[in-house]
């Protein structure tokens, strides 16, 4: 972040002493910010562009016009330019089993999967769908795909077949790879029949390739991975044409297009237009059918560098490790990581299996540097009082990076306390609509418990009032008033772009309103209060949900809460849904505890009319709990798309409860 300052100051002949001067610099003109940010990083472009961005307001502002690069390209040839014996990816279980792959081993496995890719006659736009693991082939149909300018798309094995199918059927994928089974919290699960049912219902035309567990054999009639990579070991590949039939040989030039570069035994990359189709993301379709968001591969891969260079400190020779699914848009973020030249680290299975000191320990053995996992498991960690710190020495670690849902204050002092002290705490926030973040950490600057640092380089990041007003010191709407190259491109059959305006323009118009209920502090800070749509109103008061967490910290038997708002005549009341340590119940002296609590540590207007036991609270696959659902299921409603829910029980649990 410094050599970056320091190269503005020297290019731009201004002084930058903070980073929020740095900040307003990056969004007075937003396409001077990125076009340095280019030059800074020395990312290539085989074809340079005209315009770095088009006039157009958002939703329709292209970036780099007439600039053609390859996202795989830069993810296994960085500038920094790896030992190509080091390790480009570290893949364990949590069964134990452990897979290096090297850079080069990663680069020849790439050019295999991009000539199956082609054999099949697959090429630039197609789409190639994968219910998979966590796994090392995951990461290599996905820069396979990329370098030839076909068009990804993932989901995890946990989901069922109309989860996979509401979101898959919608691209008319050509090709689905599948995973045949995953190990979670101990348990094996078979995934053959959700594969099956989906292979017929999605119809893609080049059928199925299955991905054996590690230390596994497929055993179906499909394709094994294996065998369908299998022809390109039995003969040299000299051209592109030799698997796909295209009359194009490496180093010629097509129309418009730089020459293919490839090395010994490594893929071939197709010169791409900027905003090419890199990969389709989905929504959590929990109240509706997933929207199916079109990200662009120079979009992704400047963002991704800006957040993991900048904000995230990743350097070349670091150890990343984030702990997602193939579901989640972190996932996608991790693999980013290898345009650092980092060491990116896939772990598959339960975090918490055998206990919550697994993944710690990993980052011992393995010298993470970078350690990503979301809030949830931070405070689950800390209400099992665990502390790292007492059985990992973790002289690696630099940085700790926690999404998916707010972080609490008493999160981060358990981080500084338990974990490591000289460390970098960065709380992060984004989403699958911008495969990033919005605001995040800033390694130059104080972090304050409970607070996101700063929005992004190149954010233009406000918190509005219902009158579309900028305030600070208090609750707003999260709305981004700049374009960002890594916006979605477009959803998918969406050519009018109206789904894409109704998600994000109508209740600001020209302003990106995000859905997150937020407040920008004194110090600058952010605070996530959850999303707006979930907000409360009781007495006509708004408040946010993380409003009435907050308080619960001070209660060591509540592990977790959600509050929903029940309606109640014209008004609204809190009902609030607690889970509670194992050994604990929940009678009148602790909820008069829960009440007094929220009451003197927030106001009369946040506490609960009702407090309910649970279990557990129901959550999307990215492990978000599920505040929209709940409101609904109170209040009457049902509840649709249960199977995109990673535990549609405990909605059922709630229903039973809230009616006994």
């Amino acid at each position: 972040m410094t050599r970056f300052r320091r190269f503005v100051e020297q290019r731009d002949g201004r002084s930058f002493p903070t980073y929020a001067a740095l900040h307003a610099w990056s969004i007075e003109d937003v396409g001077r910010f990125w076009r340095t940010y280019v030059a800074y990083t020395g990312i290539g472009f085989e074809t340079p562009p005209h315009r770095i961005t088009s006039a157009d307001p958002m939703p329709h502002t292209r970036w780099f016009e007439g600039a053609t690069l390859n996202y795989a390209h830069a993810l296994l040839e960085p500038l920094s330019k790896p030992s190509a014996s080091s390790a480009a990816i570290i893949a364990f279980d949590e069964t134990g089993h452990e897979r290096r792959l090297t850079w080069t081993e990663l680069r020849h496995d790439v050019a295999r999967a991009a000539a199956a890719l082609c054999r099949e006659g697959i090429g630039h736009g197609d789409r190639v769908t994968a219910y998979i693991s966590n796994v090392p082939e995951a990461v290599i149909l996905l820069l396979a795909c990329a370098s030839i300018g076909a068009i990804f798309s993932s989901c995890s094995p946990d989901f069922g077949t109309d989860a996979a199918f509401s979101r898959f059927h919608q691209i008319e994928p050509t090709l689905l790879v599948a995973s045949d089974g995953y190990v979670y919290n101990g348990k094996r699960y078979e995934t053959l029949p959700v594969v099956r049912e989906l292979a017929q219902r999605i119809q893609a035309a080049r059928g199925v390739v299955l991905v054996p567990r590690p230390g596994t054999q497929p055993r179906t009639d499909w394709t094994s991975w294996d065998d369908w990579l299998e022809p390109l070991r039995r003969r040299k590949l000299d051209s592109l044409s030799q698997v796909s039939g295209r009359q194009v040989s490496v180093g010629e030039r097509g129309p418009g297009h730089a020459p293919l570069e490839r090395d010994a035994g490594g893929p071939v990359f197709e010169p791409l237009p900027f905003d090419q189709p890199l990969y389709v993301l989905y929504s959590s379709g929990t109240t509706a059918l997933p929207k199916a968001m079109v990200h662009r591969a120079g979009g992704a891969l400047l963002t991704h560098d800006k957040e993991l260079r900048l904000h995230s400190d990743v350097k070349p020779g670091d150890v990343l490790l984030y702990f997602t699914t193939c579901g989640w848009m972190m996932w996608n973020w991790l693999v980013s990581g290898l345009a650092q030249g980092a060491t990116i680290v896939l772990f598959d299975g339960s975090p918490s299996y055998p206990s919550l000191e697994v993944l710690w320990r990993l980052a011992d053995r393995i010298g993470i540097t970078h350690f990503g996992t979301s809030a949830r498991f931070i405070h689950a960690c800390k209400a099992a009082r665990l502390r790292p710190a007492d059985f990992a020495g973790l002289d690696s670690l630099r940085a700790v990076l926690s999404t998916g849902s707010p972080l609490s204050a008493s999160g981060f002092e358990w981080v500084y306390d338990a974990v490591k002290r000289d460390i970098h705490l960065s709380s992060i926030s984004g989403g699958t609509d911008i495969v990033g973040c919005f605001m995040l950490g800033v390694p130059t600057e104080p972090v304050y418990a409970g607070q996101i640092q700063a929005a992004g380089l190149g954010i233009d990041l406000a918190c509005y009032d219902d009158d579309g007003r900028p305030v600070v010191g208090r609750p707003g709407e999260l709305v981004c008033r700049q374009p960002s190259p890594s916006m979605p491109l477009m959803f998918w059959n969406d050519p009018n772009f109206v789904r894409y305006r109704a998600a994000y323009f109508e209740h600001f118009p020209g302003v990106w309103r995000h859905g997150d209920l937020i407040e920008i502090t004194r110090e600058k800070g952010i605070i996530v209060y959850g999303r707006s749509d979930a907000t409360l109103n009781p007495g006509g008061v708004r408040i946010g949900t993380a409003e009435i967490y907050r308080p619960l910290e001070a209660l060591p038997d509540v592990v977790e809460a959600l509050a929903a708002g029940k309606k109640d005549g014209e008004d609204e009341v809190v009902w609030l849904f607690v889970v509670l340590q194992p050994s604990v119940t929940l009678d009148a002296q602790l909820a008069d505890r829960i009440r007094s609590e929220i009451r003197t540590k927030a106001s009369p207007r946040h506490v609960p009319k009702q407090i309910f036991q649970v279990s557990q609270l129901p959550r999307t696959r990215s492990g978000k709990t599920m505040e929209m659902a709940v409101a609904r299921l109170v209040n009457g409603s049902d509840v649709p798309n249960r199977e995109a829910m990673a535990n549609p029980e405990a909605l059922d649990e709630i229903a039973r409860v809230v009616s006994s």
